[in-house]
C-alpha cells in the first residue's frame, strides 16, 4: 500500500483518527490511499494501515522481519503490531522514510534519456535484496492471483515459475490469445526456456519495483522500499532484475526504450544473461496480465500483450 502520496483531506465521517485517538494517538491523520486500504500518520515514527484488501497474513509479517532483521542501507516495512476492529484489519508499522524516486509513468510523462541517478538508485535496491537470502516464510507465500504457495512441489525457483505460468495462462490465456499472435508456441518457448535456465542463488524477491515503491533521500539515495506483497518470493535476482527494467516505465512514450536500457545495464552491471532477464519479463506478463481486468479494457492487461508481442524469447526464434 502506498503511503508516499498527500491525502490530508478526510472525508467528515471518516472515523479512523478517533479511533487512534483513544488508543493514544491523538495526532493521527490520514496522509495516503491505495488499494489495500488507507494509512495514517501516528507520530513517533510509526502509521497504522486501515485495510479494504487483503490484510498481511503472519507470514507476510515475517518476510517483512526477515528482511528488516538483515540491516539493508534502506528501510523496508515492519508490522509492530495487528487488531481488529469490527472485522476490519489494522496493522501499526513503521513508518518508511524518504519520498518516492518518481511518479508512476500512467500519471506522469517521462523524458526520453534515463536519468543516471534513477539508473543508480534501481541498482542499489536490486543489489541490496539480492543479498537477503531466500527464507522459507518467503517460499511459502502465495503470489498475487494464484492458488498455492509459488514453491510447493518444487525445488527450483526456474520450474516453480515455470508452473505459475502455466497455471495463470490456464485462467484466461484464451483472452490473451486472441492478442498475441503464435500464442500458443509462445508460451511453450517460455516454459521451455524457464525450465532450461540455470541454478542461481535464492534471494528476497520483491517483485513490483515500479518507481512509487522506491523511497530516496534529498540526496537521491535510496531510503526505503515499500509494498511487498504483490509477487514476493524467494527466487533468483535475475528476476527482480528483469521485472524492475519492464516496469520502471509502463506507459510513457519512451518505455520501450527504457525498457532495453535497463535490461542491458542491470545485465551489465549485475551478471545477468540478457536471455534470462527476457524470459523473465515474458513469464512476468504471463503471469500478471490478467490481475486488474481480464481483457484489453485494462491497461495492465494491454501492456502485459504488448510486451509478449515484442518479446525475443516468447516471439518466433
Amino acid at each position: 500500500m502506498e503511503t508516499s502520496r498527500s491525502d490530508e483531506t478526510r472525508p467528515a465521517a471518516d472515523p479512523w483518527p478517533d479511533y487512534f485517538a483513544d488508543r493514544g494517538h491523538a495526532q493521527a491523520r490520514r496522509v495516503g490511499a491505495g488499494v489495500e486500504g488507507v494509512v495514517y500518520a501516528l507520530g513517533a515514527g510509526r502509521v497504522a494501515k486501515v485495510w479494504a484488501g487483503r490484510p498481511p497474513s503472519e507470514l507476510i509479517r515475517q518476510v517483512y522481519a526477515d528482511i528488516a532483521a538483515h540491516g539493508l542501507p534502506f528501510a523496508t516495512p515492519e508490522i509492530l503490531d495487528v487488531q481488529e476492529h469490527q472485522g476490519v484489519v489494522v496493522t501499526y508499522e513503521r513508518e518508511l522514510p524518504g519520498v518516492p524516486m518518481r511518479g508512476d509513468s500512467a500519471h506522469e510523462e517521462y523524458e526520453r534519456e534515463l536519468p543516471v541517478r534513477h539508473k543508480n538508485t534501481l541498482l542499489a535496491v536490486l543489489r541490496g535484496l539480492a543479498s537477503v537470502p531466500g527464507t522459507d516464510a518467503m517460499r511459502r507465500l502465495t503470489v498475487q492471483g494464484d492458488d498455492r504457495p509459488l514453491w510447493q512441489g518444487h525445488d527450483r525457483f526456474q520450474d516453480a515459475l515455470a508452473a505459475l505460468v502455466a497455471r495463470a495462462v490456464a485462467r484466461n490465456g484464451a483472452v490473451l490469445a486472441a492478442r498475441v499472435p503464435d500464442f500458443d508456441a509462445g508460451v511453450r518457448r517460455t516454459l521451455n526456456a524457464l525450465r532450461s535456465l540455470p541454478d542461481a542463488p535464492v534471494t528476497a524477491i520483491h517483485g513490483d519495483l515500479v518507481p512509487p515503491n522506491i523511497h530516496v533521500d534529498t540526496a537521491g539515495r535510496p531510503a526505503a522500499v515499500l509494498d511487498f506483497g504483490f509477487c514476493t518470493t524467494a527466487g533468483d535476482p535475475a528476476f527482480e532484475a528483469a521485472v524492475a527494467a519492464a516496469v520502471y516505465d509502463m506507459y510513457g512514450p519512451h518505455a520501450q526504450e527504457h525498457t532495453a536500457e535497463l535490461t542491458r545495464f542491470f545485465a551489465q552491471e549485475l551478471g545477468y544473461s540478457p536471455a534470462a532477464l527476457t524470459v523473465c519479463q515474458a513469464a512476468y506478463a504471463l503471469t500478471t496480465y490478467d490481475l486488474f481486468g481480464p481483457d484489453e479494457r485494462d491497461g495492465h492487461f494491454r501492456w502485459c500483450a504488448e510486451q509478449l508481442r515484442r518479446n525475443r524469447v516468447f516471439g518466433p526464434a
